[in-house]
């Protein structure tokens, strides 16, 4: 049985990257050669400073998700998170940047389930009022802006993985459904963005999530449970080229696009605005019964046959981690075409860099949209 995910509401395991990605600036004719290392690598402790957004206002307690969900990943096995600050160090354009875990990575613990407590009376002030959510007209010098739609019919709360090195001044935003929310990011920026969905949080900023969670903190310190859809973003990461894509090795949990809104290059957009590509536009997971997760009775992600299934060949790791072994069509099931339909231009597992991952040439700006194409 298979459940139609993402429709109305908005989420595995790639452990390890590894291979050989070439990718063309697009504002000119280089050609940057990466070689991306896996390893499972933090990207960093840091909280990300003090909190730029406010809290939401309480709302209904809503239960743990019953299905297991995995502890927080590793920095993302993606293009975009591996491009790195070495690919800006080497002379011939070819970086390796591995993670301080194994190549090929270890198993994901799971995540011990928990009860959010009810939300106390009191509410914050929602970061929903103009002063809050209106963009600014322009980043300022060695600044990008980032800024997240909603077009779900729910509230989002956007979370960011902490870096040490490029921290954000928050790393926990709310997104109620129709609103934007635009932000301010270093240039140097290496993190992933993902949205959290069945949120409750006390004024205090502690709580609970179905899916995405971070801890029970609305300013995220950590990097989220899985499954969750990331917007992965390194910026600057060789020779002036931003590197970005959405990755679902882990599981959906929302659907979203990436778009440019700036490039001060010319980088054309190779996604529509509406969230469409060559292959197809931005649709609902149909999630197989085997990997939905559930809360409150409803399937409220998908997770990774990885995941949820385990396995060298599903999580290409040991004989199959070979780029030429590790291909969803010679699984028992591909369960990487659930998510690579629904979202074309997404990672779908470890090793889609084909049509996965895209540059933007000098100082570039972001939309990430989280929603179906209309």
């Amino acid at each position: 049985m298979r459940t139609m995910f993402g429709a109305n509401r908005g989420r595995g395991c790639g452990e390890r990257r590894r291979g050989t990605l070439a990718a063309t600036a697009r504002a000119g004719a280089v050609l940057a050669v990466l070689v991306l290392t896996a390893g499972c690598a933090a990207l960093g402790s840091g909280n990300g400073g003090g909190a730029a957004a406010t809290l939401a206002a309480p709302r209904t307690a809503a239960s743990a998700a019953t299905a297991t969900m995995g502890a927080q990943p590793g920095a993302s096995r993606t293009a975009a998170a591996k491009a790195g600050k070495a690919a800006k160090s080497s002379a011939k354009g070819k970086a390796t940047a591995s993670g301080s875990a194994a190549k090929h990575g270890g198993t994901h613990s799971p995540a011990p389930a928990s009860t959010p407590t009810a939300a106390p009376s009191s509410a914050a002030p929602s970061p929903t009022d103009p002063a809050a959510s209106a963009p600014p007209p322009s980043g300022a010098a060695g600044q990008r802006l980032v800024t997240f739609v909603n077009h779900m019919a729910q509230t989002i709360w956007v979370a960011a993985a902490p870096s040490a090195t490029s921290p954000l001044s928050a790393t926990g935003w709310v997104l109620p459904a129709g609103q934007s929310v635009t932000i301010t990011a270093p240039n140097n920026l290496n993190t992933r963005f993902w949205g959290r969905t069945g949120c409750v949080f006390s004024s205090a900023g502690t709580g609970h999530c179905q899916t995405g969670d971070c801890g029970g903190l609305f300013q995220c310190k950590g990097l989220g449970t899985i499954p969750a859809t990331l917007a992965e973003v390194n910026f600057d990461a060789w020779q002036g080229m931003d590197f970005y894509d959405v990755s679902m090795v882990d599981g959906s949990n929302l659907p979203m696009y990436i778009n440019i809104t700036k490039s001060s290059k010319g980088t054309v957009d190779k996604i529509s605005q509406n969230g469409c590509v060559a292959a197809g536009c931005t649709m609902p997971v149909d999630c197989p019964s085997v990997l939905d997760v559930k809360a409150d009775g409803k399937v409220v992600a998908c997770i990774s046959a990885c995941a949820r299934l385990g396995g060298d060949q599903y999580c290409c790791r040991g004989q199959w981690s070979s780029r030429a072994a590790c291909d969803p069509a010679k699984w028992p099931v591909d369960y990487a075409a659930v998510f690579k339909k629904a979202e074309p231009y997404a990672y779908s597992y470890v090793d889609d860099d084909a049509t996965s991952v895209f540059t933007c040439s000098g100082v570039c700006d972001y939309r990430i949209t989280f929603g179906l194409t209309s």
